[in-house]
């Protein structure tokens, strides 16, 4: 199944709480961005939870954030089993910032070059990832850390996206990339522009992984 799949389709992989109360385990779609016949390079279609990229105001790089921590550890060992973990390739991640290093995971966020490539924007007609995104149930829930999901509740129609005839309000979400100054990480906003001041502490932003999947 995972070997046919094209560019632009959706995939189910791996399972995490969606709804609301939290209490479901449910599939994870996820939408095909490259499928090279070895790999299939994936990014969930959801915003899936709601995290800061550190949890305190400082100087930080993707390597020593928490939620490259978090993504590797608490999200992996949840969403995934074994059998499914062994499918996940490790895989190196450029493009962290300026004065960051490469680095190797599992999950990851995407970087600007790649939301670049990968995602389209309002408008494009196009079978790409979609660059603005909405939040399931549960990644809108306030969390015990006070995360909560930032939801656009205005009038303009260009910050929502219909589904089944019912409009929801578009939510931030980060990307893995800093800027010159490292106490702030890029996030896409509600109307799929890429934005550099995100302070790494804020509480209102979303996390959509990104995984590559060993097909051989």
């Amino acid at each position: 199944m995972y070997e046919r799949a094209k560019p632009g389709e959706i995939i189910t992989f791996g399972s995490y709480p969606q709804m609301a109360d939290g209490a479901d385990q449910m599939p994870i779609k996820w939408r095909v961005l490259q499928n090279s016949g070895r790999e299939l390079f994936i990014l969930s279609e959801y915003i899936l939870d709601c995290r800061r990229y550190h949890d305190e105001y400082v100087d930080v790089t993707w390597h020593d954030s928490d939620l490259r921590k978090w993504l590797n550890d608490e999200f992996y060992n949840a969403a995934f089993n074994d059998s499914e973990h062994r499918l996940i390739k490790t895989t190196q991640c450029t493009d962290n910032g300026e004065g960051s290093i490469n680095t190797e995971e599992k999950i990851f966020l995407l970087s600007v070059s790649e939301a670049n490539e990968f995602t389209f924007k309002l408008g494009e007609d196009t079978l790409r990832a979609k660059r603005r995104a909405i939040g399931t149930g549960f990644s809108k829930e306030k969390k015990n850390d006070g995360c909560k999901l930032y939801v656009y509740d205005k009038k303009v129609k260009a910050d929502y996206i219909l589904e089944k005839d019912e409009e929801f309000g578009c939510s931030w979400w980060w990307l893995r990339t800093q800027p010159a100054i490292s106490s702030r990480a890029y996030f896409v906003g509600t109307r799929s522009s890429i934005r550099s001041y995100g302070h790494v502490n804020l509480a209102c932003y979303g996390v959509r992984p990104a995984l590559i999947l060993n097909l051989q």
